[in-house]
Formats: structure tokens, C-alpha cells, sequence
């Protein structure tokens, strides 16, 4: 007779392939609706399941995570952050969390250069003026906006994508400058051309263009708070395809339109979807909806780490993605 098969709920809508595969290998309830799952639905969900796969948009907090049944010992997340998941309280009840680290790290590098462009180019008024058929014909002092070589670049937060950042702003001529929590090695630092600022404010205030690729912890949250802010150059430009709280969003805000920032491009908000509606008003400012990590490689890489960490935790070892609180 089989061994009984995992039970799994999924709380979004996965690629096809992915949602097929893992109907193949487990007791799979997959959700229909491409939205967020419901509070109580999961709830319910993690009172009936083995492994629960959420993604960012479901925040499992101390209070949700204290319903959770005896069965539920894994939550696989369909992801890289964690910062939604109380990962020290789940832990606490015996149950793992997992992730999908490095999957996402090319797609967002890629992304993070594509706002640098679209700001300091003006690439949407371009894009504006074409679509409104407004355009009448090239001018010398039209659109004019600024060369990438040469401009100081400061990284906050030399991880992963961070490094991948680096290493395409290299290509472009910039200048690399980092702040991050530890030192990267000498070697590391020389194979990326980067200079480390152990002060964050002398950084920022000597860059030109400002990148945020740290995670959301207790310790970066509002790390560029409004005197963090104020101290760069009114030229600059700031860009954030890593998580909205790091920013002050509304200090930030009142600085563009000020004039005290040059200009900002943002894939991730501080309030999730609820933003600063004067930031459409701003033609200095590129939103995107948190598109950095969309392209189809890279959700189904995600789908396959997920499928791997649980098919390894069904095993009886240890998920190879496991997040433990000191990693935080």
C-alpha cells in the first residue's frame, strides 16, 4: 500500500507547470482565484494541511500562526522574502519555513538598471508625449536627461542582487560604492570594483544614484528615514526593487515634489498596493507594480525550489532552503 501523500495548499495561483507538477507528487488543494487568500481561509488552512505555500501577499503573524494544527510542520514560500512570515514564532511551534533564495536575483538586477535608465533617461515623459501623439519632431534641448557613465552609484545592501547591480552598473561606466551590514571580502570587492562606506549618511550624500537591495528587517525599516533623505543631493535619484518600508515613502514624496530629490523609480511601496497617490503626479517618478522578479523563468525556478524543499522535508532531511531567525 503507498505511503499516504503530503497534504499541501497553495495560496495563490502558480505557473501552470508548476501547479501541475505539484499535483503529481502531493495531496495538492490549489487555489483558483488570483488574489489573496482570506484570513480565516488560511487559517483553515494551516489547521488541515502538512506543508502550506504562501506567498508575500499573505502575512502569517504570531496571532495567525498560533492556529495552526499539529499537522502543519512546513511552510514552503513561494519566495525569497520572509518578512511577512514570523518565522521566530513558527519555529517556535515546530514548524519550518523555507524559501526561494537566489532564484529572483538576475530578473530583479535587470530590473533595478531598467528604473535607473527610465528616471535618469526621462523614458516615460518619451514614452507619454508618443502615446498622446504629441510629438513633433526632434528638438536639441528635448527630453534631456543624464549619461550613466561616470555617476557615483551607492548600493544599500551587497547581497546576492545587490552584487548582480554592481556588476551591470560596471558595464554602464558607474562608479560603485556599497554600505551593507559586513564588509565584503577584499577579493569580492575588487572583482566588483565596489567601495564600502562603513557610514550610510556619508554615502548618501556623495551618490549620485541611490539603489535599495537590503531586506525588510526591524533594522532597516525606514532606513532612509526623512534626515537620511535630506542628506542627498538634490540631482540624485533613488531606486527600490527590494521592499517599500525601507523608505520613508511619504517623506519621500514631499522631497520630489519639493525638488530636493531629482527623481525616484519604485517597484515596492511602504503600504503594499495603498501608496502615496501624489507620486503619480511626479513625471520625475517610474512606478512599477513590484514587477521585478516577473518573468517566466524565474516563477518557474521558484516553483521548482518550492517542489524541491518539500519534496526534501517529505524525505525526512532537512528543506535545502531552510530560513532559521538568525539569517534575519
Amino acid at each position: 500500500m503507498p505511503d499516504k501523500r503530503l497534504s499541501v495548499v497553495v495560496t495563490r495561483r502558480l505557473p501552470e507547470a508548476v501547479e501541475r507538477r505539484m499535483a503529481e507528487l502531493f495531496d495538492v488543494t490549489l487555489r483558483s482565484e488570483d488574489r489573496p487568500m482570506p484570513r480565516e481561509a488560511l487559517a483553515s488552512a494551516m489547521r488541515e494541511a502538512d506543508v502550506l505555500v504562501p506567498t508575500l501577499t499573505d502575512p502569517l503573524d504570531a496571532a495567525l500562526l498560533s492556529q495552526a494544527g499539529d499537522r502543519l510542520k512546513l511552510i514552503a514560500n513561494f519566495g525569497a522574502g520572509v518578512d511577512h512570515i514570523d518565522v521566530t514564532t513558527a519555529r517556535q511551534r515546530g514548524i519550518l519555513v523555507s524559501n526561494t533564495p537566489g532564484v529572483v536575483t538576475e530578473d530583479t538586477a535587470d530590473m533595478t538598471m531598467a528604473l535607473i535608465l527610465s528616471v535618469t533617461r526621462r523614458l516615460p515623459e518619451g514614452m507619454a508625449v508618443m502615446q498622446k501623439g504629441d510629438w513633433d519632431g526632434w528638438a536639441p534641448t528635448a527630453f534631456l536627461g543624464g549619461r550613466l557613465r561616470g555617476r557615483r552609484l551607492g548600493i544599500l545592501g551587497m547581497g546576492r542582487i545587490g552584487q548582480a547591480v554592481a556588476r551591470r552598473a560596471v558595464a554602464f561606466g558607474m562608479e560603485v560604492h556599497y554600505h551593507n551590514r559586513r564588509r565584503l571580502r577584499p577579493e569580492v570587492e575588487l572583482d566588483l570594483g565596489a567601495s564600502w562606506w562603513e557610514s550610510l549618511d556619508q554615502m548618501v550624500s556623495r551618490v549620485d544614484i541611490v539603489s535599495i537591495n537590503c531586506p525588510h528587517t526591524p533594522s532597516t525599516f525606514h532606513l532612509l528615514n526623512a534626515r537620511r533623505l535630506k542628506l542627498m543631493k538634490p540631482t540624485a535619484v533613488i531606486v527600490n526593487t527590494s521592499r517599500g518600508e525601507v523608505i520613508d515613502e511619504n517623506a519621500l514624496t514631499r522631497m520630489l515634489r519639493a525638488g530636493e530629490i531629482a527623481g525616484a523609480g519604485l517597484d515596492v511601496f511602504e503600504h503594499g498596493t495603498e501608496f502615496n497617490p501624489r507620486l503619480r503626479e511626479l513625471p520625475n517618478v517610474v512606478l512599477l507594480p513590484h514587477m521585478g522578479s516577473a518573468t517566466v523563468e524565474g516563477r518557474l525556478e521558484m516553483g521548482e525550489r518550492v517542489i524541491i524543499n518539500i519534496k526534501t522535508f517529505d524525505d525526512g532531511h532537512r528543506p535545502p532552503d531552510l530560513v532559521v531567525p538568525a539569517m534575519l
